[in-house]
């Protein structure tokens, strides 16, 4: 169900368990990328909505929720604490895939004595975005989106995946979405990383070419503790183009946790 919350005079709305949070589960809050809503995340609702608390944020300018969007992750992970504390949630697991990916290490660099841990999905201590790919979401979305889409896609799930990816980021304000890259393309954390000192699990695709899985491997060897799961037959939807064996990895990773 869609669970509305009015942060400092917006309306965010987040996807939540059928039968609301309850004390007894841990629970896990997943923040989508750039473009996209808390729909990215279906496969985990399914899999998960009796195991754990589920919560799919909307940023702002995405999916249901108000407002216009940011061009600074640190704005975002503000929109992402003040949504969790509003919920009453205390010590989630923090998910987020790509722009997601980037607010979750960044909100473990700044609050991390908030969290019980990341999972950072498909993201890097620098994300540089094409300048033509920033110019193109201004002055030809569709294309770009297109382009962007396919290119995001592992080859073998494109005829499944591609279409769906450029529909759902159709619905978004292309401004909102030029936001989000330009969020990404300014994040620079490399001289925070190492401070981050919660569990983390880094996951990317095999064939993920948008951030490659080079960048979660150092992010492994620099992040005290961390784990790394690359995972094959998928790119950088990996929550979507392998679900079965995503939700086996972090379900694990979530379950090791302390309660």
């Amino acid at each position: 169900m869609i669970d509305l919350r009015e942060i400092e005079g917006v309306k965010i709305a987040c996807r939540v368990n059928d039968d609301g949070l309850r004390d007894d589960r841990k629970t896990v809050v997943f923040v989508h990328g750039s473009g996209c809503d808390h729909t990215l995340w279906e496969y985990q609702f399914a899999a998960f909505d009796h195991v754990f608390n589920m919560v799919g944020i909307d940023l702002p300018g995405h999916g249901r929720s108000e407002g216009k969007g940011e061009q600074d992750v640190g704005r975002y992970v503000e929109w992402v604490r003040k949504t969790i504390e509003t919920l009453g949630v205390r010590r989630p697991v923090l998910s987020g895939h790509s722009l997601g990916a980037a607010i979750s290490l960044t909100f473990a660099v700044k609050y991390g004595g908030l969290l019980s841990g990341i999972i950072p999905v498909g993201g890097g201590v620098t994300m540089p975005v094409n300048e033509a790919i920033l110019q193109g979401v201004r002055n030809d979305a569709a294309a770009t989106l297109a382009f962007i889409a396919k290119f995001s896609v592992a080859k073998q799930n494109r005829d499944r995946f591609v279409k769906p990816l450029i529909d759902g980021m159709m619905k978004v304000n292309p401004e909102v979405i030029y936001g989000d890259f330009l969020s990404c393309d300014r994040l620079d954390i490399t001289d925070n990383i190492q401070s981050i000192n919660i569990p983390t699990l880094l996951v990317c695709g095999e064939d993920d070419k948008m951030t490659p899985p080079a960048l979660s491997r150092h992010m492994a060897k620099t992040i005290p503790g961390a784990e790394l799961s690359v995972i094959e037959a998928a790119g950088h939807f990996v929550m979507q183009e392998n679900p079965s064996v995503f939700n086996c990895v972090i379900k694990d990773f979530i379950e090791r946790l302390r309660a």
